[in-house]
């Protein structure tokens, strides 16, 4: 299957760097490319596309409300058929990346991205799977954690209110960054089980993947930075 890729930066040097990258590659196209964010909604218009490559930083409209308006509903709710953002960032844990992981990204690459490490991340995130690891996705929280807003009071029974008591279990080490390697040893489970109700817990509370089971868990109040417990 071929994966369908827009590349969205106003640097033309940079989305040419990209493209030679990924041309090469038997299983990835180049559907469409826009040099800000505007221009991308439009392409999308005239374009299916399945990955795109998402800068944050570009005039007329940037790479934080370029994503949102096409990852989310009116009401915030995620778009089911949308294509997979991955926000490219100049610095580590840029506050803009954090903002489009917010907005429905799948997560972010740094611009310096190794070549394989590129390609890898746009088959992952096509695939269904969130490209930033869960010790990274740990470090950004804690790192941004006081930019989310503080919840007027505990909304957890609601929040989790969908899920099973033992997929509230593994819901809550997600949000705490463990892998699923790491919630198998913790509750004694096999590795594909916990991958099973990690699938479970995202359908059930209509999140994309694991990074948007994080955001929601720090807004919801159910997990504070620095938590390890």
């Amino acid at each position: 299957m071929t994966i369908r890729v827009m590349l969205v930066d106003d640097q033309e040097l940079l989305r040419t760097g990209f493209r030679m990258i990924l041309q090469s590659q038997g299983d990835i196209e180049i559907a469409a490319e826009a040099g800000d964010g505007a221009q991308a909604l439009e392409k999308l218009k005239q374009t299916q596309v399945d990955v795109i490559l998402m800068d944050v930083r570009m005039p007329r409209l940037d790479g934080v409300q370029a994503t949102r308006r096409i990852c989310l509903a009116e009401d915030g709710s995620p778009l089911p058929d949308a294509p997979h953002v991955l926000i490219l960032t100049t610095f580590d844990l840029d506050e803009y990346a954090f903002a489009a992981l917010k907005a429905g990204a799948s997560g972010f690459l740094l611009k310096d991205v190794p070549p394989t490490e590129l390609v890898a991340a746009i088959r992952a995130v096509h695939g269904g799977d969130a490209v930033v690891a869960p010790t990274t996705t740990r470090r950004m929280i804690d790192r941004f954690a006081e930019v989310l807003p503080t919840p007027a009071s505990a909304p957890g029974p609601d929040t989790l209110g969908p899920l099973t008591e033992r997929e509230r279990e593994v819901f809550l080490l997600v949000a705490q960054g463990l892998s699923n390697g790491e919630i198998a040893a913790r509750l004694v489970l096999s590795e594909a089980t916990v991958k099973t109700h990690v699938g479970r817990i995202l359908a059930k509370l209509g999140l994309r993947d694991r990074v948007q089971a994080v955001v929601l868990a720090y807004e919801a109040g159910l997990v504070r930075a620095g938590a390890t417990d």
